[in-house]
């Protein structure tokens, strides 16, 4: 007769190594159930099924990936891969050589502009932080264009790198993950440590990237570095639980239509703006009481347009090397 939980629990407490092989011994030299038997050829069968599922899809993905390109397609690619090299070169050499000498009179940084920044940043403004409010307002089309070149990017990653849904290949690979019905060929297999962390961190990590954004013209902070701290909350989320679970939240339309709608966003307000300063207008929004949280204009705006693009880009450029599609 076995012992109860409450003795069992004293005598590992306490040491008792008697009673402790004697439980071992015992589990050794029990018969076993028909029912146990069952279900442990039932799981050794479903261990060997995706050992042998896993290992078909890798021999295919490998077969994809060696899959020859015609030779003119080939030549083709080589050859404009070194003609933008070479172009880029040749403008980058050029445009060292128009540079000014270092401490030269005509040195682009000895002007008023710096001083602009700091001594009437504030005033003109409404942003605390004076980075903010430079790169968002003085400089706010450098920002625009860096954010496109972001949005490019991805998109050049996803024509490189996403599997075509339409081909024969992609049909037989995405038949036969249904077939394993699990995604463990690119998942932890149920890691509880990760697992538990993760639903710790990954609240926190988003929490705090949306604390930086709204923040970003009030201290230390921005779109930028606010939406690389959510695009990190996102990736632990998708290493810990897969891309089944954040599907259903997040999937490749989400991803299109905010940043889309960001980038947009971003060029309306800004050309709103440009046109209105550039033709001595009053734009009629209030820059508000500095370091109030609604303050700064259209830069609280623009930071949240930026978090949306970074957090986005961050977490798609991971999906796509890691798996091919989002």
């Amino acid at each position: 007769m076995s012992e109860s939980f409450g003795k069992r629990f004293s005598a590992w407490l306490n040491q008792d190594t008697d009673t402790l092989e004697r439980q071992m011994i015992e589990a050794q030299t029990r018969e076993p159930v028909e029912g146990d038997l069952a279900e442990a050829e039932w799981k050794r069968r479903q261990r060997e099924e995706n050992a042998r599922e896993e290992e078909a899809v890798a021999r295919r993905l490998e077969a994809l990936n060696e899959q020859k390109v015609p030779g003119a397609g080939r030549f083709l690619y080589r050859f404009l891969c070194v003609a933008v090299c070479l172009m880029m070169i040749v403008l980058l050499l050029y445009t060292v050589t128009t540079l000014p000498g270092f401490g030269g009179n005509i040195d682009p940084t000895l002007n008023e502009v710096p001083e602009r920044y700091i001594e009437r940043g504030l005033e003109e403004t409404g942003a605390v932080n004076i980075v903010t409010g430079m790169i968002l307002d003085y400089r706010a089309f450098d920002t625009l264009g860096e954010s496109t070149v972001l949005f490019a990017a991805v998109i050049v990653v996803l024509l490189l790198l996403r599997l075509d849904a339409g081909s024969e290949q992609y049909s037989t690979l995405a038949a036969s993950m249904q077939k394993m019905r699990t995604d463990t060929f690119y998942e932890p297999k149920h890691d509880a440590i990760l697992q538990h962390t993760a639903k710790v961190l990954s609240p926190i990590a988003v929490l705090l990237g949306i604390y930086i954004v709204l923040n970003g013209h009030l201290s230390p902070g921005g779109g930028f570095s606010g939406g690389a701290v959510i695009g990190a909350g996102l990736v632990l989320h998708v290493t810990a639980f897969g891309f089944a679970d954040i599907r259903r939240f997040f999937t490749y339309k989400t991803y299109q239509r905010t940043v889309v709608a960001a980038l947009l966003t971003y060029a309306v307000t800004k050309t709103y703006s440009f046109y209105t300063g550039a033709n001595g207008l009053e734009s009629g929004i209030p820059l508000g009481t500095p370091g109030a949280i609604l303050s700064a204009g259209l830069i609280l705006l623009l930071n949240i347009c930026v978090g949306f693009i970074v957090a986005c880009t961050v977490y798609v450029l991971y999906a796509v090397f890691r798996k091919g599609e989002v």
